[in-house]
């Protein structure tokens, strides 16, 4: 991997930012994209037309992986792929939350090399690079060590605490929620909340960017299985994600049951 790949990312999530901005809060036109995918603007296709023309124009032999461009096997036979989600949060962008981030990842051989997820009307930009330690508007961030599920603060969807999902029991956390799943694992990485988790089949655009950088703050990050997620293979998905501290991740995996939800 080319040591300035990390540059490359930030420029270019520069740019996304620049672009969300101008078409926040101008009533942007807007698709359903059909089969449960949710909503996409013509935000997200300016975003990901230049992401992609600027990306790869800067490696042309990298892959492409990106929610909003149709999925090519070609990428298979790269070493290195970008992953990347345009918009994450299309549904907070259109309705004018300011919490959407543009999350951008280098993978090499499964795994995220170097990565950014900015968060151009909040002024937040984390990024990571693989052993280099991930930081949030240069400044470097650390997991905080934690014993113990009482109380914890954990980013989940509310479905995710139903009780058939816990036959250890539904774990004692204060849940919390944002609309960015890039930014639920930052959030992680940058000590704000204790965890993160989601059991439903999630796509690579949405958390490889976010994995590298919670994983360089100190954060253990696995399927709902507790394996190691795998990133930009045939199949551009994961079987759920758990972010935390060393602590609280293995509590939660000790809670957690066989998958139940689709």
């Amino acid at each position: 991997m080319p040591e300035n790949d990390l540059r490359l990312l930030h420029e270019a999530a520069q740019a996304a930012g620049e672009i969300a901005a101008r078409h926040f809060g101008q009533g942007v036109r807007r698709w359903e994209k059909g089969g449960g995918q949710g909503p996409v603007t013509e935000a997200d296709l300016e975003i990901d037309a230049m992401l992609r023309k600027r990306l790869l124009a800067a490696r042309p032999r990298y892959g492409w992986l990106s929610e909003e461009t149709a999925d090519s096997p070609a990428r298979l036979d790269c070493a290195s792929v970008f992953v990347v989600d345009p918009i994450d949060g299309t549904r907070a962008f259109i309705d004018g939350q300011k919490s959407f981030a543009h999350a951008l990842a280098v993978v090499r051989d499964g795994q995220p090399v170097a990565a950014v997820v900015h968060l151009p009307l909040m002024d937040l930009t984390y990024g990571a690079a693989l052993g280099g330690g991930a930081w949030l508007n240069g400044r470097r961030l650390a997991v905080p060590l934690r014993r113990g599920l009482e109380g914890a603060r954990v980013l989940a969807a509310r479905p995710m605490l139903a009780p058939e999902l816990w036959p250890g029991g539904v774990p004692p956390v204060e849940r919390h929620f944002r609309p960015s799943l890039a930014w639920r694992l930052a959030l992680v990485a940058e000590g704000a909340f204790d965890a993160m988790l989601t059991l439903r089949k999630t796509w690579d655009w949405d958390i490889a960017a976010a994995a590298l950088i919670a994983r360089e703050a100190g954060a253990v990050v696995s399927d709902r299985h507790g394996a190691v997620p795998v990133f930009a293979g045939l199949d551009p998905r994961n079987d759920g994600i758990v972010a935390a501290g060393p602590g609280v991740h293995a509590d939660l995996m000790g809670r957690l049951g066989p998958p139940a939800v689709a």
